[in-house]
């Protein structure tokens, strides 16, 4: 008999921004673990391929826009209703945002404070409604930045929006303890992703340099994070809350 600890059979999982990136793997990786997964972004043409990708049935669909924050517990809801209550959830969608301080914009601020520590606070809020989590423990799993707890020259907006999902992470922790719900962030340094890409065109030649350097084991793949957060959200995990789990090839070290 083999015996897998992060076994996910029986658990229904929300995941954020499962169009593309992280959001993709981590729900491909979740129907593989045995979890029915509800996959949730903006763009239908790209979330219909995640979910036609799952392994196994029962899993569901549903395009939202997470800027619409005040929707977001009645959005949860449905889901539970529709699809029955959710045992865990991923928020994995998100923005980077690279603005100095000479450009520095309330709007700026705004979008990326919106689809972070806001969408997951509302998120939070939604998940603890009556009816929309299952019977037993929950785990709820947010995805942070190594930026939140480094300085990053020109991603001050950025880092403050993480450092907010870690501070939050600690405090609903000891409030949701006692309804046995676990809540952890993940702390993800540069990753080989198309997102990543986009943010590094900015970059001198002397700056991609350092940054490679500072990548001690190498540029990390959606996957390593998704495994992570699979950890997270199984019972492998059970006495784990609080906590900002770093997963960045040693950046945060250098």
């Amino acid at each position: 008999m083999t015996i897998n600890p992060m076994d996910l059979s029986g658990k229904r999982i929300l995941v954020t921004g499962a169009s593309s990136g992280i959001g993709k793997v981590a729900a491909q990786l979740f129907s593989k673990l045995g979890a029915k997964v509800v996959v949730l972004a903006r763009n239908e043409d790209r979330l219909q391929a995640t979910l036609k990708s799952l392994e196994g049935n029962g899993h569901g669909l549903y395009i939202f826009d997470l800027n619409a924050l005040d929707e977001i517990p009645a959005l949860l809801k449905s889901i539970s209703q529709e699809q029955g209550p959710l045992n865990g959830l991923f928020h994995c969608a998100g923005i980077v945002v690279t603005h100095s301080l000479a450009i520095l914009k309330e709007k700026y601020i705004e979008n990326c404070f919106a689809s972070s520590i806001k969408a997951a606070l509302l998120l939070t809020r939604g998940f603890c409604q009556k009816g929309v989590r299952a019977l037993g423990s929950a785990s709820l799993v947010y995805m942070s930045s190594v930026a939140g707890l480094c300085g990053v020259a020109g991603m001050s907006i950025y880092s403050a929006s993480k450092a907010a999902v870690d501070g939050a992470v600690r405090s609903l922790a000891v409030e949701l303890a006692p309804r046995d719900i676990r809540i952890n962030s993940i702390a993800a340094a540069g990753l080989k992703s198309v997102l990543y890409e986009e943010h590094v065109k900015s970059f001198t030649k002397e700056e991609l340099t350092i940054n490679d350097r500072k990548h001690l084991m190498g540029f990390g793949t959606p996957e390593d994070v998704a495994l992570a957060a699979g950890f997270l959200l199984s019972d492998a995990s059970k006495w784990i809350t609080g906590t900002t789990m770093i997963v960045d090839g040693g950046y945060s070290c250098t």
